[in-house]
């Protein structure tokens, strides 16, 4: 970011969020987006009525004050000259209380309009959902309104109505004020109509609207009794709201219908106030309150640190590289300073303006209001809305954000208690509230400090891995006539799948012809850190083996894992290739110096190789709005916590770089992290090098094309930006169903997981195909494996009854395991018991004699398979940067034998331990 960017952000970039958000709430009320303009231009103006009435009467004080020095001042100027008339100037401005600078405060309300329509200039112009959108006489919301034709001449009529509109409000307003203010409105009308003329016609309706509010607003002040009119006004477009959400509104969004009732029934209490007010002659109480600008301005730094710097850098710091692209490399601590930048505008800069044009009750009130927000929001971050399950680098929570009735009523119970304790606080140890302040902003600010050097730590030598990575090309070799041994890693893909895919595909079948499917393989966890060491290098990488081993650090461990199969084939003379080695070096972006010493294996990175450089910047845009949004989601109470997610949009319109699934058929926006992936199988034949060399080849890659969460348009499965299956789905309802068995396919998570499954084999076939083509398919043995499944819940015969009764879906260890070996044919599927510790077995077979671990010099076998029952580690604990020590954390443990699809054959213990014997307790 650069200083520009930086000072936009904090000054511009609080109101252009605010725009979106209030564009994004009226598009979901009226569906339509000239409407959505019209709502955005009504709610910001009544938001800043208060702001704008408050610089109207500055204004109107600043012309008082001047009036009364004029005679004065003109005196002075007409009887003296030069350094004597400075001199009785100050002294007698002096005498009055006066400064030359409170002169400005005559121009406050155009001082405030600058930044405002700087904010809807930014947004409005380059706001992607205007395209081709008419509204009413206007073709086109993105363009020119072009509404009247001379000869061959257009006239955008639009900013000549704004023009006149605004006009006609400043003759209004301007009555009685001095000649230099009125040539500063009527300057600026001309101003905008010329700045504004050639501009998108959605831009100048918003500004148009903002003129007939002026004006609106002029008239108003004009009236005997603008209160009550002002009530009368807003209980009839309540009831205008109501009528509409009742009966008008085909959104469907139950929801939308509820909130905009609500609003509608809250429009009709300033009209009942009044009536009761008169009729009770009740009149409030005026509070006389004095001001501690110490306690605001710590409040509103605390606010800063907390929402801007705190929550962001805790987040990043738990995993920093996962939100680095090395082909397209920004480093996150970026993503930290433009969520300062954002907070410190909202409530050091933005709160700090409201809070200056305040008179001393109103800022009294702001003092209290910041002390109560500093706490409610602590504690909402802290305690409520922490246990949401795994959430993307794209700020997206894998199961969606739900919370119980029950929690939400708590929550508010809790937050309604810590407000009025912070208020009796306040009111009763003043003194205190900055001391705490004060302290508490230090201690925030020292733990974003840590934070801030973890994540620094983390991303060391990254920035040169991707100048490494940019510069070259990956590739790998096959042979014709050699023996090529190929093992792909696909990063959650699941085992139970298989049956439907090639139902629904009957050419996959073909294409993977000589395939033999293993339909009752576990996997030894759920998560990655615990699946792939004994997929890599055996059993003797299962968790139990690896916490025998607590003398030596897991990732010492998990590096040899990735290391026992290139190693002993690049000592049998085997061209090794190794793409994307998972968790290598415990590092979230593959470390490929694990592999230094063997300059006969060959290391790159494919992930992001073929991805859309440009979508990979809206990426980074968006991060570095969303993590503010984040941030205020998690001090929000729990019942807004939805709204403010919006299924991980965050109420953004445009320029989506993830995807949001709106039920099982239908979604908006590409994941650029599954398109990363995709890219990857896409382009194999592209990597591949077909050689006509004897020299035996072996490829172990890893893929996540079956991990990232999104829908794809059937029937090919391709990514789209809009996907919309429902035609699709309606006449293929039977694919789910094979042999008696049915996979529920109830919700988007569901459904978007099968949709991986088939995209990565639909592109493997594809390759397959371009491999028989070139002659070495024959000679190729592939294995197609995974490091677990997931736990959906889709299939009746997987879930479990655990010993403490509840239900376990045991679908989340049974991975993908496929092999084609050298001359296979047919597809073939086996009910032999086999785990993916199986595979280092599967590919050595009959090519390496009695094969030896390279370092341990144990022998590579499966014996242990039949040695007792299969341990399996039942623990969430999958960060690597956490789970890290010399032995797995404590966890629970299942054990299962010979067919995972018999019930009885599982078992669950609930001890939490760090088990390192093949014998349960």
């Amino acid at each position: 970011m650069s200083l520009f960017e930086i000072l936009s952000t904090l000054l511009i970039g609080p109101l252009k969020l605010i725009f979106e958000i209030i564009t994004a709430f009226a598009y979901k009320l009226t569906g339509h987006v000239g409407l959505s303009v019209v709502v955005l231009s009504l709610v910001m103006n009544f938001l800043l009525l208060p702001l704008y009435r408050r610089t109207d009467l500055i204004q109107e004080e600043a012309r008082d004050v001047e009036e009364k020095l004029r005679e004065g001042v003109d005196h002075i100027k007409k009887s003296f000259s030069g350094d004597e008339r400075m001199m009785i100037l100050q002294t007698y401005y002096r005498q009055n209380n006066y400064k030359p600078t409170d002169a400005l405060n005559g121009s406050v309300s155009l001082l405030l309009e600058v930044p405002f329509f700087m904010a809807a200039y930014q947004f409005l112009s380059n706001l992607q959902m205007l395209e081709g959108i008419p509204f009413g006489p206007i073709a086109d919301l993105s363009a020119p309104d072009a509404l009247f034709a001379i000869g061959g001449f257009t006239v955008n009529l639009l900013p000549v109505i704004m023009t006149v509109v605004n006009f006609i409000s400043s003759a209004l307003y301007l009555k009685g004020f001095p000649l230099k203010t009125k040539i500063q409105l009527y300057a600026m009308a001309l101003f905008f109509l010329v700045f504004l003329y050639e501009s998108p016609s959605g831009l100048v309706l918003y500004w148009t609207m903002n003129n007939l509010f002026s004006l609106g607003k002029t008239l108003f002040y004009k009236l005997k009794n603008p209160r009550a009119v002002a009530a009368a006004g807003i209980c009839v477009a309540g009831i205008g709201l109501g009528y509409y959400a009742a009966f008008l509104y085909e959104g469907g969004s139950m929801k939308v219908r509820t909130l905009a009732i609500a609003m509608a029934a809250v429009m009709q209490l300033p009209l009942l106030g009044a009536v009761l007010a008169r009729k009770l002659h009740w009149n409030m109480p005026r509070i006389e309150a004095k001001p501690n600008g110490k306690i605001f301005l710590l409040g509103t730094l605390f606010l800063t640190v907390l929402v801007g710097l705190l929550i962001p850098s805790t987040f990043i710091a738990a995993s920093a590289q996962e939100f680095v692209d090395i082909t397209c490399f920004h480093n996150p601590l970026w993503y930290c300073v433009a969520s300062t930048c954002l907070a410190a505008g909202t409530f050091l800069v933005w709160m700090g303006v409201f809070y200056w044009l305040a008179n001393d009750t109103g800022k009294a009130v702001f003092d209290k209001l910041v002390w109560i927000l500093c706490g409610v929001m602590t504690v909402n971050y802290m305690f409520f809305g922490t246990d949401l399950g795994i959430i993307s680098a794209n700020l997206q929570y894998e199961s969606g954000m739900i919370f119980s009735k029950m929690q939400m009523l708590v929550n508010l119970a809790v937050l309604l208690a810590v407000a009025l304790c912070l208020l009796g606080i306040a009111r009763k140890w003043s003194k205190a509230v900055t001391t705490v302040l004060l302290t508490a902003v230090i201690a925030l600010g020292s733990m974003s400090g840590m934070n801030l050097l973890k994540i620094d730590a983390s991303l060391e030598n990254l920035e040169q891995l991707a100048d490494v990575r940019n510069q070259s090309a990956p590739h790998f070799e096959l042979s014709k006539t050699g023996k090529n041994v190929v093992v792909i890693m696909l990063d959650r893909a699941m085992g139970a799948y298989v049956p439907y895919l090639m139902e629904e595909k009957p050419q996959l079948q073909e294409q993977f012809d000589g395939f033999t499917y293993y339909s009752n393989t576990i996997s030894f966890g759920g998560y990655t850190n615990f699946g792939t060491p004994a997929l890599f290098g055996g059993y003797e990488y299962t968790p139990v083996e690896m916490n025998k081993r607590d003398k030596e650090p897991l990732v010492e461990k998990q590096n040899e894992a990735l290391k026992v199969m290139p190693v002993i084939f690049s000592e049998e003379g085997y061209n090794v290739t190794v793409c994307d080695p998972t968790y290598a070096n415990y590092q979230w972006i593959s470390d490929l110096s694990i592999y230094r010493d063997y300059p006969g294996i060959n290391t790159y990175i494919t992930d992001g190789r073929f991805g859309d450089i440009q979508q990979k910047q809206v990426k980074i845009q968006n991060l570095h709005r969303n993590f503010f949004c984040f941030s205020i989601m998690k001090t929000m109470p729990l019942f807004a916590q939805p709204a403010i997610y919006n299924a991980g949009v965050y109420n953004q319109v445009d320029s989506l770089a993830k995807q949001v699934r709106f039920n099982t058929a239908m979604a908006k926006g590409l994941d650029a992290a599954f398109m990363d992936s995709f890219g990857v199988l896409q382009n194999l034949p592209e990597l591949t090098r077909i050689t006509d060399g004897e020299e035996n080849t072996f490829l172990l890659m890893s893929n996540d094309t079956t991990h990232e969460s999104m829908l794809l348009q059937a029937p090919d499965y391709l990514p789209a930006e809009t996907v919309d299956n429902r035609e699709y789905d309606a006449a293929h309802t039977d694919r789910f169903t094979v042999g008696g068995r049915t996979i529920r396919m109830e919700d988007g998570i569901q459904m978007s997981q099968y949709h991986l499954g088939m995209a990565a084999f639909i592109q493997l076939g594809n390759w397959f195909d371009y491999l028989k083509e070139n002659g070495v398919y024959d000679n190729t043995r592939i294995i197609l494996v995974s490091d677990h499944g997931r736990d959906l819940y889709q299939l009746e015969e997987l879930v479990v009854t655990d010993d403490m009764g509840a239900l376990r879906d045991v679908a989340h260890y049974f991975p993908l395991l496929m092999v084609k070996d050298f001359g296979s044919s047919g597809f073939t599927t086996s009910v032999e018991f086999m785990t993916n510790a199986d595979v280092p077995v599967l590919a050595m077979d009959q090519l390496i004699r009695d094969p030896v671990n390279p370092f341990t010099g144990k022998p590579v076998t499966n014996e242990e398979k039949y040695a007792h029952e299969q341990i399996i580690i039942v623990s969430e604990d999958w960060n690597t940067q956490t789970n890290n020590g010399n032995t797995f954390l404590p966890a629970a443990w299942a054990s299962v034998k010979e067919n995972i699809w018999n019930k009885d054959n599982w078992s669950f213990h609930k001890e939490e331990t760090v088990l390192t014997e093949h014998k349960l307790p």
